[in-house]
């Protein structure tokens, strides 16, 4: 199925009828001005700022130590760049969680400062009433659950959540209480595609997974993944599109070359 061209901003609710239609979201990570012109001007529906530019771009080994003010410098750039796609917004650890106040100043500050359209939580009941706070102000929300990055401390392992009966049906419940409350979509991240499957199909809004089977309303990956930037990344639920690692090497690798053998400039390429 091809882009539709027609669409000039995507919005929470194209994606709403696009779910209706039955036609699949696409969602990409972009944290910079270069890489969201090139993911948008490709068709991408929806370009999440993920915090996991706190991994890809700053070297950190969890999403957890990113800022707030970090987190707005990317999606500014981002905002700058994409022309069609519906910008969500990460809301980094510690800005949300336990205080429904700082919550809603968090994603004020997000949608103010760096103009982006929707900001991303994680959690379910336990964050409810941050999600109801934030929408009193008109600001969209996506939930996210399953495998919940900003939690890997309490789970210890990056392994594949809602295997077990009493976690599925939570994650379940979360899900109905996420769209009770007014989110727009949920990301489900690294659970059984048969309980992909039942969640989007009980929910009206969009499931957009990752590692969560085919059944999901859309899927996400992480550009840097997807592309083959990052060298033995390689979990069953990621194919990688391209392998601009080696590519990029070669290049760089050929420039110092020319550039010591004293190839590079060469009389055409100088004033």
């Amino acid at each position: 199925m091809s882009v539709n061209k027609e669409i000039k901003r995507v919005t929470t609710h194209t994606l709403q009828d696009m779910k209706g239609r039955g036609e699949k979201i696409s969602m990409l990570t972009a944290y910079d001005y270069t890489m969201a012109t090139i993911v948008d001007a490709a068709g991408t529906d929806v370009i999440l700022v993920g915090d996991s530019a706190s991994n890809v771009m700053a070297g950190h080994e969890t999403t957890l130590p990113i800022t707030l003010d970090q987190m707005i410098y990317h999606a500014s750039s981002v905002v700058r760049a994409a022309k069609r796609a519906l910008i969500v917004v990460d809301l980094p650890f510690g800005t949300y969680q336990g205080n429904s106040k700082e919550a809603l100043n968090s994603a004020i500050r997000i949608m103010k400062e760096s103009g982006a359209h929707a900001v991303k939580l994680e959690g379910g009941v336990e964050i409810a009433e941050s999600v109801s706070r934030i929408l009193t102000a008109g600001i969209p929300v996506m939930g996210h659950l399953g495998l919940t990055p900003q939690s890997i401390y309490k789970f210890g392992t990056y392994t594949v959540r809602a295997k077990e009966e009493a976690e599925a049906s939570k994650l379940k419940e979360d899900a109905l209480k996420l769209q009770e409350l007014g989110c727009f979509g949920i990301v489900i991240e690294k659970i059984p595609a048969a309980l992909g499957k039942e969640v989007s199909e009980s929910l009206n809004i969009p499931t957009i997974g990752i590692g969560a089977g085919q059944y999901c309303d859309g899927q996400v990956l992480v550009i840097h993944d997807m592309l083959g930037l990052n060298k033995g990344f390689k979990p069953r639920f990621l194919r990688q599109y391209a392998n601009l690692y080696d590519d990029m090497n070669k290049a760089i690798q050929n420039y110092v070359n020319d550039v010591k053998g004293g190839s590079f400039p060469n009389e055409k390429e100088q004033y």
